[in-house]
């Protein structure tokens, strides 16, 4: 049986592992690494972390705007984020969940970033230059 996502350790480790996955991965990775500096991904990690924390356990710990974040990124690489990278990073993310977790908070991570992943990608779309004008 695998462990249940009970503590802030659980959330530290599916997020570091998720993104070292991410940044291997060959559609993802260089989105992600051009956009975070090496330097970066340590605290960027941390910030995941507290986001995760926030959403699964409710704990307030997060300060930012993902949205605004997904929505720059998509200018910075002239508006070609599409669905396909968002189903591979849920590809990713429940491959995770599934290889290390179990449980009611597994459950709920799938669940809260598959509405993320759709919330994210609609935001980025209606962001882009060509339906700002409508």
């Amino acid at each position: 049986m695998k462990p249940e996502i009970v503590y802030r350790k659980d959330v530290e480790h599916l997020v570091n592992t998720f993104y070292s996955k991410i940044r291997t991965d060959e559609l993802l990775g260089p989105i992600f690494n051009n956009q975070i500096p090496e330097n970066n991904w340590p605290a960027h990690l941390q910030n995941l972390a507290d986001f995760w924390e926030t959403n699964l356990f409710g704990t307030p710990k997060f300060k930012g705007n993902p949205t605004q974040a997904h929505v720059n990124v998509d200018k910075k690489i002239n508006h070609t984020i599409s669905q396909v990278h968002f189903g591979k990073w849920l590809q990713l993310w429940f491959e995770t969940i599934d290889e290390n977790f179990s449980g009611d908070n597994a459950q709920r991570a799938k669940n809260s970033a598959r509405k993320m992943s759709t919330g994210q990608f609609m935001a980025i779309w209606i962001n882009r230059p060509e339906n700002l004008k409508q």
